[in-house]
């Protein structure tokens, strides 16, 4: 029955048009008949499908077990669209992993050169960028490959320098430099910003709008009479508490000499985890649009994409 060609016509094509036989019963009246249905049933079971070309309409299995069609369906696109954004986030991750590490392997090198001495508890200044690399979750083996570079001589002496920039809508930047060629750094600086229709400004004219300050960030939010009590136990006089770029995190600025103790007295309210630093803090920040706000951002993200850039400050309140 699920083969295409008529009933009747397999009867004249196995049995002959003399011979008669009643489906399903085999009648032996012809001694030929069970071998001329054993031929049938491979008929219908396919297999002489091959070999006398007849079409079966049941070659197109459909299993019991196979689900409809539209729940197989997949989305390749939505797959795709997934996997780049994780590799891109997984990009930029690491980039700035690696800005980091790069950026602290300088500072310490710098930091043995200048304070003469490879030992941590002899050189204050080592110590203190050994303290603020591992609050920046940079791996020890860095640090101490960065120690070993700086006493083999090898690795030539790396100078600070600072430039200063205007950008859109009112808005301006400190670039904090730190290499070992200065007129790479000159050059590489004020071509990123130039390509980008900004302006770099005179030494000084920038500046002047801005604190020196010590910032940790800590990646709680902070109770501010909590944070009271602990400066005034550490000797703190004056500190400034803010809530961090992300949800969930913290600023606390202080001045520069205050910023190790601040640190450690914000790990003595159980929060280990603290990065510090030193920034510069716009002490009268603007509101820009967005259409300038996303040029500067562009400038800015630009210019930290440069290895001898160490960071940029900025007077953006948005």
């Amino acid at each position: 029955r699920v083969n295409t060609v008529p009933a009747s016509l397999l009867r004249k094509m196995i049995l002959g048009p003399s011979d008669y036989i009643r489906f399903p019963c085999i009648s032996t009246r012809n001694p030929d008949t069970m071998l001329r249905f054993s031929l049938l049933l491979l008929l219908l079971l396919g297999v002489s499908r091959q070999v006398l070309g007849f079409s079966i309409s049941s070659t197109k299995k459909v299993g019991r077990c196979q689900p409809p069609a539209h729940q197989v369906r997949t989305s390749p696109l939505l797959m795709g669209r997934a996997a780049a954004v994780r590799a891109a986030t997984k990009s930029k991750t690491d980039a700035r992993k690696a800005k980091v590490n790069a950026v602290f392997g300088k500072r310490i090198i710098m930091a043995v050169k200048q304070g003469g001495s490879d030992d941590p508890n002899a050189n204050r200044l080592l110590a203190d960028v050994i303290k603020a690399a591992k609050g920046n979750s940079v791996p020890v083996d860095n640090i101490n490959r960065a120690i070993k570079r700086a006493t083999e001589g090898t690795v030539g002496d790396f100078t600070a320098a600072t430039f200063e920039a205007y950008g859109f809508g009112g808005a301006s930047f400190v670039i904090n430099v730190l290499s070992d060629n200065a007129n790479r750094a000159n050059a590489d600086v004020r071509s990123t910003v130039n390509k980008r229709n900004a302006k770099i400004a005179e030494s000084g004219s920038v500046l002047f709008m801005y604190d020196r300050k010590g910032k940790v960030e800590v990646g709680a939010v902070l109770d501010e009479e909590t944070l009271l009590d602990a400066a005034i136990e550490a000797g703190i006089d004056d500190f400034s508490l803010e809530e961090g770029d992300t949800e969930g995190t913290s600023f606390v600025y202080v001045e520069p000499t205050d910023s190790a103790a601040m640190a450690e007295a914000i790990k003595g309210m159980g929060h280990e985890k603290c990065k510090m630093s030193l920034v510069y803090v716009s002490k009268a920040p603007v509101e820009c649009s967005e259409a300038d706000f996303e040029k500067n951002m562009q400038i800015i993200e630009a210019l930290e994409e440069l290895d001898d850039v160490d960071s940029v400050e900025h007077n953006m309140s948005n």
